[in-house]
């Protein structure tokens, strides 16, 4: 939860620590550091829990502007939730948007969606060859390589191998959140994360002219 910050302006729904670690690596590749940042990025624990924060977001005053991200078969729980709390979010750009909340009009809310999760959209983005090299640097190579062994891995494509890979061990998904979008050029971020990213910067440059 975001209780821990002092009336926030914005808050950043993400899903776990992955997301986190990823979204603030971008945001440091485009010159925002941590210490500067006026987004609150919010880990809640699982995509399950979006309907406890928006709650906690409509509690708090000011009411914070509420954006975030998740994964495409999660999507349905953040459509429930908005439908039931959409007072208490906006559009990216403007007041809360007339239409319906649906899958399809999750971003005109200001939630993006991962086509499978994050770390896919970051590794489909890098390709296989860069996403191996970051693997490589975290000195992790050899752990995937004994891993491709395993005989319901053997042969499969490479990016099946390194989704899997990801979370088979406590920790790795935020290693490796952070590392890949670290590693990912800015012009080939997913756009997903392009638009939140985008929606961050806006409201970031609101807040501090208001």
């Amino acid at each position: 939860m975001a209780d821990d910050v002092d009336s926030p302006a914005i808050w950043v729904l993400l899903e776990g620590t992955s997301d986190v670690a990823a979204v603030r690596a971008l945001r440091a590749r485009r010159g925002v550091e941590p210490d500067a940042e006026r987004c609150v990025l919010v880990d809640m624990g699982g995509a399950t829990n979006i309907r406890r924060h928006l709650v906690a977001a409509a509690e708090t005053e000011p009411r914070p502007r509420v954006i975030g991200l998740c994964d495409e078969k999660e999507a349905p729980y953040f459509v429930r939730a908005l439908t039931a709390y959409r007072k208490v979010v906006h559009g990216p750009e403007g007041p809360t948007p007339a239409a319906d909340v649906s899958v399809s009009t999750l971003p005109d809310f200001g939630f993006q969606i991962c086509h499978r999760d994050l770390e896919d959209e970051l590794m489909r983005a890098l390709g296989v060859d860069a996403t191996l090299a970051v693997l490589a640097d975290l000195e992790l190579d050899a752990t995937f390589a004994a891993f491709t062994r395993q005989l319901a891995w053997q042969g499969r494509p490479v990016l099946d191998q390194l989704r899997r890979f990801v979370g088979t061990t406590s920790g790795r998904k935020e290693l490796l959140g952070g590392a890949l979008a670290a590693a990912l050029d800015e012009s080939a971020t997913p756009a997903p994360l392009a638009a939140l990213l985008d929606s961050m910067e806006s409201l970031s440059a609101r807040s501090r002219a208001s």
